[in-house]
């Protein structure tokens, strides 16, 4: 495994964790009153939208997972039209879930879309990225060994950290502390990013320390 590569999946992934870090900074120089927690469901907003366009533009800049054959430009809508359903359907599957865990069902219906789509930028979106609309292949990469790549194995980390820290975000809400933080969906939302940016941080110090065991096979 080469170490050029790994040190281009670090540099991505803290790109993509400067991007968070930002988007609590800056936005208060041209907003008045903007904070995480006061101003949350914007700041949902500004996180998802700048995190999905860095996303892109490092895809659309990097490759890592290019075909070698040439793609017409009709495939290319086509292939860009099924990433949007597939965004649109995941905000749909992450906010039906969400409700069925406990979330509200009608009461709060904007704060829990948001944290969907929120979610869905933090693992779906990458999966279109790295793996386009591409059911077969985002079941091989989650099941047991079928990671291809290094960028596949980031991938597996990072959505799975995103996920295990929405959920673990959930336990601070029934608590009777009257903390800020505690309303919906404030903690969940923070426990995901926190999550994210955690896998972004871990996964290329675990491919580094694991790359003499790490095989990857072309499928």
């Amino acid at each position: 495994m080469k170490e050029a590569e790994i040190r281009k999946l670090l540099a991505v992934n803290l790109l993509c964790v400067f991007s968070v870090i930002l988007t609590a900074i800056v936005p208060p120089f041209f907003w008045d009153g903007f904070t995480v927690l006061g101003t949350h469901l914007a700041w949902l907003c500004v996180c998802s939208v700048c995190v999905s366009t860095l996303n892109i533009i490092l895809h659309l800049v990097l490759k890592p997972n290019l075909s070698p054959k040439r793609i017409s430009f009709a495939h290319k809508i086509s292939r860009f039209l099924k990433c949007c359903v597939y965004f649109f359907m995941s905000c749909i599957l992450f906010h039906a879930i969400i409700v069925l865990y406990g979330a509200p069902l009608i009461e709060s219906v904007t704060e829990t879309f948001l944290f969907a789509v929120l979610l869905s930028t933090f693992t779906t979106l990458q999966c279109l990225c790295t793996l386009g609309p591409n059911i077969q292949a985002w079941i091989r990469v989650f099941s047991k060994n079928g990671a291809t790549s290094i960028w596949e194995s980031s991938l597996q980390i990072t959505t799975i950290c995103s996920i295990f820290g929405a959920w673990f975000g959930a336990f601070p809400i029934p608590l009777d502390w009257d903390r800020p933080w505690q309303v919906w969906p404030i903690s969940c939302s923070l426990g995901a990013t926190f999550g994210y940016v955690a896998g972004l941080i871990i996964a290329p110090l675990w491919i580094h320390w694991n790359r003499k065991q790490l095989t990857y096979k072309s499928r």
